[in-house]
C-alpha cells in the first residue's frame, strides 16, 4: 500500500472534521455570538447544503485542471475558509467562512478519492478508497470530542486555530509528496440527474435523505439535548461524542456483515425500524445517563449500519450507473444534514429541543415509505406486465 494514501486520509479526516464540529460546541457559538442555537445550528445546514451542490457542479468546472495542482488550489481555499472562521467576530463573518470551507471541502473528498485510486495498484484500490473514507470516519470519533475539549478549554474558535494548523500540514505533504496526476473526463450534472429517471433508484436516495434528515434532526442538536434533558457539562458531553463515534463506527462494519448474510433489502428495511425504535425511546431515557447510554450506542451503531447496506443496494438497483450512484447518494447523505440541522433550529425555535427525537423518528418512519416503494418497483412492474398480458390474451 502507498504510504501517500493516509496523507489523503488526513486531509479527509480535517474536512469531516469541519462539517459537524459547529453541532458539539453551538451552545458555546450562539453565546459568544449572541445568537440563537436555531442560527447557531444552521451553520451545519448551510455547509451541507453548499458541500451536496457544489461537489458535483465544481468537479465538471474543474475536469481538465491537473490533480495535484487542484487539490493544492482547494486547500489553500479551505485554509482561507477556516482561518476567517477562527478570528470571526460576528455571526455573518462566519457563515461566510463556512461557504468557503465547505465547497472547497466538498471537492477535496472527490479528490482524495480520485488521487488514492490513481497512485496504488489495481490490487489496492479498494482498499485505497476505504483508507480514506476512514478518514471521515475517523473525525467523527476524534475530531468531535477533540473540538469539543478545545472549545470548553480555550473557546469555540480553538477547534477551527487545530483545523487550520492541520489543513497548513497538509498542503506541505501534498506539495511535496504527491506526483502529478492527469485529470479524468467527468460526466455532465444531467447526465447524472438522468438516472434518476428510474424511480427504483430516486427513491433509495429519497431514503438515504430522510433518514439523514431524522437523524441530524437530533444528532445536530446533541449537545444542548444532553445539557437541558441530562444536565451534562463540556467534558461529559465530550465523552458521550466518543461513546458515539466509536459505536457508530462499530456499527458500519456491523452493517456491512448484516448485508452480506442477510441481503441488502432485509437489512436497510430492519435497520430503519430499530433506528426509528431508538430515536422515539431517546427522550424517555433521560432520567437515568446509563439508560440513556445504552439506547444512545444502538441509535448511534444504526445510524451508520445502513450505509453498506444502501450502496450496495444502488449498485443492484443500476449497476450501469453505480459510480454516479454513489455520487448522487453522497449528495443526497448532505442534504439531508442540511435539511435535518434546519429542522432541528426550527424544533428548538418554536418548542423545545426535548422534542427534536420525535420529529427526528417522524422523518426516519417516511424513510421507510420510501424505502418499501423502492424495493416494491420491480415487483409492482411484474405484476402490472402480467395483468397486461392476461388483458391482452382475453
Amino acid at each position: 500500500m502507498d504510504k501517500r494514501v493516509y496523507l489523503l486520509t488526513i486531509v479527509s479526516f480535517v474536512v469531516g472534521m469541519v462539517e459537524l464540529i459547529i453541532g458539539g460546541i453551538l451552545d458555546l457559538v450562539a453565546t459568544d455570538l449572541e445568537v440563537s442555537l436555531g442560527q447557531a445550528g444552521f451553520l451545519i445546514t448551510v455547509f451541507s447544503l453548499v458541500f451536496a451542490i457544489a461537489a458535483p457542479i465544481l468537479l465538471t468546472l474543474t475536469g481538465k485542471v491537473e490533480r495535484k495542482r487542484l487539490t493544492l488550489y482547494s486547500l489553500l481555499i479551505f485554509l482561507v475558509g477556516n482561518g476567517i472562521a477562527a478570528i470571526s467576530q460576528t455571526y455573518g463573518l462566519l457563515l461566510v467562512a463556512r461557504i468557503i470551507s465547505a465547497a472547497s471541502g466538498s471537492l477535496l473528498v472527490v479528490l482524495c478519492v480520485t488521487i488514492a485510486s490513481n497512485i496504488v495498484s489495481e490490487k489496492f484500490r479498494a482498499r485505497a478508497i476505504g483508507i480514506v473514507f476512514m478518514g471521515i470516519s475517523a473525525s467523527l470519533v476524534l475530531g468531535v470530542p477533540i473540538g469539543l475539549m478545545l472549545g470548553n478549554s480555550f473557546g469555540w474558535r480553538a477547534p477551527f486555530i487545530l483545523i487550520t494548523i492541520l489543513t497548513l500540514l497538509s498542503i506541505i505533504g501534498v506539495y511535496f509528496f504527491m506526483d502529478r496526476i492527469a485529470p479524468k473526463p467527468s460526466i455532465p450534472i444531467k447526465e447524472q440527474l438522468r438516472t434518476l429517471k428510474n424511480h427504483k433508484v430516486l427513491f433509495a436516495q429519497l431514503t438515504s435523505f430522510l433518514f439523514l434528515a431524522g437523524h441530524l434532526t437530533l444528532y445536530g442538536y446533541l449537545t444542548p439535548f444532553l445539557k437541558t434533558t441530562l444536565g451534562l457539562n463540556g467534558t461529559w458531553v465530550s465523552i458521550v461524542y466518543l461513546i458515539f463515534g466509536v459505536a457508530a463506527v462499530v456499527g458500519g462494519g456491523v452493517g456491512g456483515i448484516l448485508a452480506d448474510k442477510f441481503g441488502t433489502k432485509p437489512t436497510i428495511l430492519s435497520v430503519i425500524v430499530f433506528f426509528a425504535l431508538s430515536i422515539f425511546a431517546i427522550p424517555y431515557t433521560t432520567f437515568a445517563l446509563p439508560v440513556f447510554l445504552v439506547v444512545m450506542v444502538i441509535w448511534s451503531m444504526l445510524s451508520w449500519a445502513i450505509t453498506p447496506a444502501m450502496q450496495s443496494y444502488l449498485i443492484e438497483s443500476s449497476p450501469e450507473s453505480s459510480d454516479i450512484q454513489q455520487s448522487l447518494n453522497n449528495s443526497a447523505l448532505h442534504f439531508g444534514i442540511a435539511f435535518g440541522s434546519l429542522i432541528g433550529g426550527i424544533v428548538i425555535e418554536k418548542s423545545s429541543v426535548e422534542l427534536n427525537p420525535t420529529v427526528g423518528g417522524l422523518f426516519i418512519l417516511l424513510a421507510f415509505g420510501t424505502a418499501v416503494f423502492s424495493m416494491a418497483r420491480k415487483e409492482m412492474a411484474i405484476f402490472s406486465s402480467y395483468q397486461k398480458q392476461r388483458k391482452n390474451a382475453g
